[in-house]
């Protein structure tokens, strides 16, 4: 009988991070900067109340410690919820284009009355998701072992 591999066969912990307020959404906004996602990976269950995305995010945390071994940069899997989500509207998404592939530039929020408000994913080339939603409420799961980036480089934001 074969076996999945799991994180701890690689020695490397899957990172399980939870967001309930704006502080804690900046750190995960961090680390899933540059993930990219088919437009397929994207779920949204309206009864469930639930937005979800499969990323395949850079492992931002991993960054030094690759460059001072000498290593290639890596990539792992990962689910992206948000919970509590009322409505989700898209702008410069083409949802009917199943071969697109998206990325993720960061997550903001932007308060409402009574704690509401509004998630924001800006995607590169001016596309951005927003969801309504009743509070911050955020999970980040990595869900494979890494891989090596495809690219074997670490993405770059160069200034203007």
């Amino acid at each position: 009988m074969t076996q999945d591999a799991r994180f701890e066969d690689a020695g490397v912990p899957a990172l399980r991070l939870r967001a309930e307020d704006t502080e804690d959404l900046k750190i995960i906004s961090t680390l899933v900067q540059d993930a990219i996602f088919p437009i397929s990976e994207i779920s949204w269950k309206p009864r469930e109340r639930r937005f979800a995305l499969l990323l395949n995010r850079f492992r931002w945390e991993d960054q030094s410690k690759a460059r001072q071994r000498q290593r290639a940069f890596e990539r792992v899997q990962s689910v992206l919820a948000f919970d509590d989500v009322s409505k989700v509207s898209s702008q410069g998404v083409d949802r009917t284009d199943v071969d697109v592939i998206l990325s993720l530039l960061s997550i903001g929020w932007e308060a409402g009355s009574d704690g509401t408000g509004r998630l924001v994913l800006t995607l590169a080339g001016d596309g951005a998701i927003a969801l309504d939603t009743e509070c911050v409420n955020v999970t980040l799961q990595d869900v494979t072992q890494p891989y090596i980036a495809p690219s074997r480089r670490a993405p770059q934001h160069p200034e203007d």
